[in-house]
């Protein structure tokens, strides 16, 4: 059973940081893209930033979040990351964890984290 656990949200103020976790268990993820989304409230779910497991390592972000998140992965222990620097209010959402396969065949999603930035 897959399964992907976030943590790490929380509340700070604007210009602040956070770095976000998402433990993945119940499968190896070769080839897979995982990533990070957000809703706001009274918003659709949208994308943040995206990594290839394998393949390099290779990333793509939104662009209101480009040069301010970084995202990356551990192998060792199977960990996502999402550094978040010079966080805005607008950042406030929940973040959820995504693992999708290659075809799309299987998609999952954590639980989600809260995120709220203060002005």
């Amino acid at each position: 059973q897959v399964q992907l656990v976030e943590s790490g949200g929380g509340l700070v103020q604007a210009g602040g940081s956070l770095r976000l976790s998402c433990a993945a268990s119940g499968r190896t993820f070769n080839s897979y893209t995982l990533g990070w989304f957000r809703q706001a409230p009274g918003k659709e779910r949208e994308f943040v930033a995206t990594i290839n497991w394998n393949n390099g390592g290779i990333t793509n972000y939104a662009g209101s979040v480009k040069g301010r998140f970084t995202i990356s992965r551990d192998y060792a222990k199977n960990t996502l990351y999402l550094q978040m620097d010079s966080l805005k209010p607008e950042d406030t959402a929940v973040y959820y964890c995504n693992a999708r396969a290659p075809l799309g065949q299987y998609n999952y999603w954590g639980q989600g984290t809260q995120v709220t930035v203060s002005s």
